[in-house]
């Protein structure tokens, strides 16, 4: 596999998105501004998000996407699709009860997240509705993960990368010309975060058929290859999860502040996203698997030269994060014309 191909492909999808996020999020500053209501659905928007980096793409992915690849490369397409249905079936099991929590439970959790909103009623209670729209959102966007931590496996790595175009594209639609419709308006962010998982669910299901790897309902909690994904999904949670808690004390924090301040948080870690997710995310997505497939078929030389080619692509990142160091010019010319109404 041609790494530098594979990276320039998905890092161009992956700077559409960004771009589109970029604009989704300018759009709805200035359509929805940073106050009340925005804080309230940043909140409920964050939570599904933290599990889905934390389990699906985070733990789980870390922990399937080796022993998928050994499956796939030693013991054949029988075996692989068979650990696969097992997989899956219980990630759906544990993800339906997840998402049920998160639809019943959503006053505790918002208690737990942002328990500065509780002073203030109506912001409690529309992020609590907000969160009931959005809880969905998880079991979804967790199946994803999993259709796009089998592509990547299969090498269709354009795939994957470009499904968040669609969330975007969603989010631009429902704050645009779904928004005068519902009551309050930022409800139409809610709606456009349910069908967007719907939508980038839907997109990867003819990849999966294609390459014959469409997951079908079929447990066994005797699976060997299950059991050791369980197992090593422990030490992965604990680690990706570590960044993600952060993430929780600061909307805790801010859900203390003055309104829109949960706002001003999210729209500040977007922009230190940006040159992160450009490169940084599309290297790892593409070496798991390809490291994977290296140790599974004992080929030392290819694993060490894939160990190497982070460092030598690393320069990039750190040549379009200089320009980051300028925090305060940065947001200046990136918001020109004003990136919020108050």
């Amino acid at each position: 596999m041609n790494l530098l191909k594979s990276l320039a492909t998905l890092s161009g999808l992956t700077l559409v998105s960004r771009i589109l996020a970029f604009a989704r999020d300018v759009l709805i500053a200035r359509v929805f501004g940073a106050g009340m209501a925005t804080d309230a659905f940043f909140v409920a928007f964050k939570l599904p998000n933290l599990l889905r980096r934390m389990f699906a793409e985070g733990a789980f992915s870390q922990a399937f996407v080796p022993i998928f690849g050994e499956y796939k490369n030693r013991r054949g397409h029988e075996e692989t699709k068979l650990l696969l249905d097992h997989v899956t079936t219980m990630l759906a099991l544990i993800l339906f009860v997840v998402t049920l929590i998160g639809i019943f439970a959503a006053p505790v959790l918002v208690y737990i997240s942002a328990p500065g909103f509780v002073k203030d009623a109506e912001k409690f209670e529309l992020t609590v509705q907000l969160l009931r729209f959005t809880s969905p959102y998880i079991f979804f966007i967790s199946l994803v993960a999993v259709a796009a931590a089998i592509l990547n496996t299969y090498n269709k790595f354009w795939v994957p990368a470009f499904a968040p175009i669609l969330l975007n594209i969603c989010f631009i639609g429902g704050a645009l010309w779904l928004a005068p419709y519902c009551n309050p308006p930022i409800m139409a962010l809610a709606w456009a975060v349910f069908v967007a998982g719907i939508v980038q669910l839907a997109f990867q299901i003819p990849f999966l058929k294609k390459i014959d790897m469409l997951p079908t309902w079929h447990f066994s909690w005797t699976d060997e290859g299950m059991r050791r994904v369980i197992r090593q999904m422990g030490p992965a949670m604990f680690g990706v999860s570590i960044a993600q808690i952060s993430l929780i004390i600061n909307t805790i924090f801010a859900s203390f502040l003055a309104a829109g301040s949960v706002s001003w948080l999210y729209y500040a870690d977007r922009l230190m996203e940006f040159p992160s997710g450009v490169l940084g995310a599309a290297l790892g997505t593409i070496l798991l698997p390809s490291l994977s497939k290296c140790y599974a078929s004992s080929d030392t030389v290819e694993y060490s030269k894939l160990l190497v080619a982070p460092d030598l692509y690393a320069g990039f990142a750190v040549c379009f994060g200089a320009g980051y160091d300028r925090g305060a010019a940065v947001v200046h010319l990136l918001s020109a014309r004003g990136f919020c109404r108050q």
